[in-house]
């Protein structure tokens, strides 16, 4: 089946019971046993819920996954992934990773004898040079957040298994619909389903997709026993938004090519980072491994005092951490989002501004930027 039927009907089979043609809710802690240890697949609801069951095949197949592990967030996806490291070990990632991961690797981690280094995406096509026989992960966003770089997912595979290491690709910005990871040699696909999976701006949750039985096994097993999972109405609502992913990126990216080719004409802008624009250094790395080019851009103001103003001009563009909903949002991400690498010799630049780009009219988008982007024009001469 093709993508935009598996996003409505995997693992969403009328219920038998009463033939509710959604996925019920599964609003309980505990289930009735016939015997002792005798049930019908679910005993206790942190092991295991219906819901979030049918969340899993969905969003597996969606990645042409064998096995697919549902979290409380992403970033609780990314904890569980951690446990498959010991201190000691090495993990490599690259060097402009979200301000979240970046906090939990060197506050968290790190003190507990973690080794972890950050490679600029620019060096990945030396990758090699920077593992070891100690390599246990390699960690890659691809697009990254929030500098929009692009990373080649079969190169970095072919690298990491050269060491022994496991490549985990975070596929948020991208979404399964844009782009499989999996299918490209990476072991471990991550995603925030609070992003473009959820789309909506109204659930919390991460997920893990596999097709290695001996990592989907570990993870099934540390989904029990860490406890980060999510509750059945967050799945239940992950669900809702998946089976709208194909025309909602349709639309995302229609409005991103067209705000992101508006904007390297400005005058207040000084760059503009999006995989789409032939400029960008990853364009060709986009256009082998992605569908499309995403709903995200970045773009630099010509100082941090403007950016900080720009982004609290807007109007439709709201301002707001996160990314991915139906509606359009604006950050800083020096200040906001990506606060954690503040001290970090990778950190955001202190005049980036990030554009979630929603789906309303894009006429009305770009007249939104416009009218921000007067003052700063006029600031300039």
């Amino acid at each position: 089946m093709d993508f935009e039927t598996r996003a409505i009907h995997e693992g969403q089979e009328p219920d038998p019971a009463t033939g509710a043609i959604i996925t019920p809710i599964y609003q309980t802690s505990t289930f009735v046993q016939e015997a002792v240890g005798v049930h019908k697949g679910y005993d206790y609801a942190r092991v295991a819920n219906p819901t979030r069951s049918a969340l899993q095949v969905a969003l597996a197949s969606l990645e042409n996954a064998k096995h697919g592990v549902a979290f409380s967030s992403g970033l609780g996806a990314t904890t569980t992934l951690m446990h498959l490291v010991s201190p000691g070990e090495r993990v490599v990632l690259i060097a402009d990773v979200y301000g979240g991961v970046y906090r939990m690797t060197s506050q968290v981690y790190e003190p507990k004898g973690y080794l972890f280094d950050y490679v600029p995406a620019a060096e990945f096509a030396n990758l090699a040079d920077h593992l070891d026989a100690n390599t246990r992960m390699v960690w890659v966003e691809t697009p990254s957040n929030p500098m929009l770089n692009l990373v080649d997912i079969r190169a970095a595979a072919e690298a990491a298994h050269g060491v022994g290491a496991i490549l985990v690709v975070d596929n948020t910005f991208a979404t399964p619909y844009l782009q499989n990871p999996l299918d490209l040699g990476a072991d471990v696909v991550v995603h925030s389903t609070t992003k473009y999976l959820g789309g909506h701006s109204d659930v919390v949750g991460g997920f893990c997709a596999t097709n290695d039985p001996t990592i989907a096994e570990r993870l099934y097993f540390l989904q029990k026993s860490l406890g980060a999972v999510p509750g059945p109405f967050d799945s239940w609502l992950v669900l809702r938004g998946v089976k709208t992913l194909a025309v909602r990126m349709r639309q995302h990216c229609e409005n991103a090519r067209a705000i992101a080719g508006w904007l390297v004409e400005q005058p207040g802008v000084e760059q503009v980072f999006y995989p789409g624009l032939p400029s960008h250094p990853g364009h060709e790395i986009a256009k082998r491994q992605m569908r499309d080019f995403g709903g995200m851009i970045s773009f630099l103001a010509d100082s941090e005092e403007t950016a900080v103003e720009l982004v609290a001009r807007t109007k439709l563009f709201q301002l707001a951490e996160s990314l991915g909903g139906v509606e359009s949002l604006i950050e800083h991400p020096a200040r906001m989002t990506h606060a954690s690498t503040a001290d970090a010799p990778f950190a955001a630049p202190r005049n980036l501004v990030r554009l979630s780009v929603g789906i309303e009219s894009i006429d009305d988008l770009i007249a939104d930027l416009a009218a921000a982007l007067v003052p700063v024009a006029a600031h300039a001469k």
